[in-house]
């Protein structure tokens, strides 16, 4: 069975998915490994861990608010002007950020630019763009194969990062960063090539969501009370993520571990991501989306009670990088999955990108309000306790979602 959704060529769809997942690669790699920045940046320009982690958590808010409208500017003008324009973007916040010599700057770098590139760049345009220019019987599977790589990114950014800081500080290692950003500009410009059929010979299948109106979407996603609940439950994925990828080398710290078990648990992440996002993907065309979600954050929970609750070493913490590695991205598949099996592909970057927010707002908390923690308390306790109750209740809640078509794609001819 062809892997080319009707009125695309293969060779367009394959360039499609080789583009989506180089940008996905290096912009999520990027991301990824931001927290490997906490320790020396606050030593190097005298700020606390709440003003950097402060940055970090607007990017995140900045991210999610943004996304939903950038979505939008990539359904109607098509990814390639957006997600080329996120590259040059995210090169100016990198270096803004390598200048910076306090809150402010930091905030305007690495929290607001950068925020605003991800949009453009990160998961959900490269999965939106993908989504567009598959066949529908595999469309669950080839996403999590797209979505693995932004957790090899973390495979190949983290290490890269502590090397150079190692090597001439944080300010060499955000250097090489703008020249990662450098290598994405290609890919970013070729995740476009699927922006319009080209199959001429092959008749042209129209999504079910065929002349629905931007309104009519909205309207339609506000009444689905699944759709809201995935949303809403999208939270807790965020602050659980972003906790961690921000906050682990820190604790590590804490504990007396060496900062090159923090860079090496995050590779071990995103190595494990890749393998956890195709699975997830695969269990996706089995499996009912909803349960699969709510399973991964019940999951994910109980891990972090686990890891916290005994003393931290190299063994512990590899272990527990693993298991949660495998636990990662493979959300983001299912998410947008769920969004087009309910409301078609018309507007899939709109829609999964106001689910998105919700994320993102999660990530905001679990970024700053971690940091806040640490500086009020002295450890983490109280943070990781707050991720564990809110993802079991979010988890619970996403299993019982209503994930239905809409009357418009139920009643539609196949």
């Amino acid at each position: 069975m062809a892997i080319n959704r009707a009125g695309y060529t293969r060779s367009q769809t394959l360039t499609v998915l080789t583009a989506s997942s180089i940008m996905l690669t290096l912009s999520m790699g990027m991301r990824q490994s931001f927290g490997l920045f906490v320790v020396p940046v606050t030593e190097g320009i005298d700020v606390s861990v709440a003003d950097f982690t402060l940055a970090l958590a607007i990017q995140n808010l900045v991210w999610g608010l943004s996304q939903p409208m950038i979505g939008a500017l990539a359904d109607r003008f098509g990814c390639r002007i957006v997600t080329v324009l996120g590259t040059f973007l995210f090169a100016g916040g990198l270096a803004l950020t390598l200048a910076a010599t306090g809150p402010a700057t930091l905030i305007v770098g690495l929290g607001l630019m950068v925020g605003v590139a991800l949009a453009c760049t990160a998961l959900n345009l490269g999965l939106a763009a993908t989504a567009k220019v598959i066949s529908p019987f595999k469309r669950s599977m080839i996403l999590g194969t797209v979505a693995a790589a932004g957790s090899i990114g973390a495979f190949i950014a983290a290490p890269i990062a502590q090397g150079l800081i190692g090597l001439g500080g944080w300010e060499l290692a955000i250097v090489g960063f703008i020249g990662l950003c450098g290598l994405m500009l290609p890919a970013a410009a070729f995740v476009g090539a699927g922006d319009r059929p080209k199959d001429t010979e092959v008749p042209f299948v129209p999504d079910r969501s065929a002349g629905l109106t931007f309104t009519q979407a909205l309207g339609e996603a506000g009444r689905h009370r699944g759709y809201v609940i995935m949303a809403v439950a999208f939270f807790v994925c965020g602050l659980q993520l972003m906790f961690i990828a921000t906050h682990l080398p820190a604790y590590l710290a804490t504990c007396g571990q060496p900062p090159e078990l923090g860079a090496m648990s995050l590779a071990v992440i995103g190595g494990f991501n890749a393998a956890g996002c195709y699975l997830l993907g695969w269990l996706g065309d089995k499996f009912p989306k909803h349960i699969l979600l709510g399973t991964v954050y019940i999951l994910r929970s109980l891990l972090i009670v686990v890891y916290f609750s005994l003393p931290a070493s190299a063994t512990t913490t590899l272990v527990f990088a693993a298991l949660m590695g495998v636990l990662w991205l493979g959300v983001a598949p299912l998410v947008n999955g769920l969004v087009v099996q309910m409301f078609g592909l018309s507007f899939v970057a709109t829609l999964s990108g106001i689910a998105f927010v919700s994320h993102q707002a999660g990530s905001f908390f679990g970024a700053w309000g971690g940091g806040l923690l640490f500086d009020a308390l002295g450890n983490y306790d109280l943070a990781w306790q707050i991720g564990v109750a809110i993802g079991i209740a979010a988890g619970i809640a996403q299993m019982f979602m209503d994930d239905t078509p809409t009357r418009r794609m139920a009643g539609a001819p196949a």
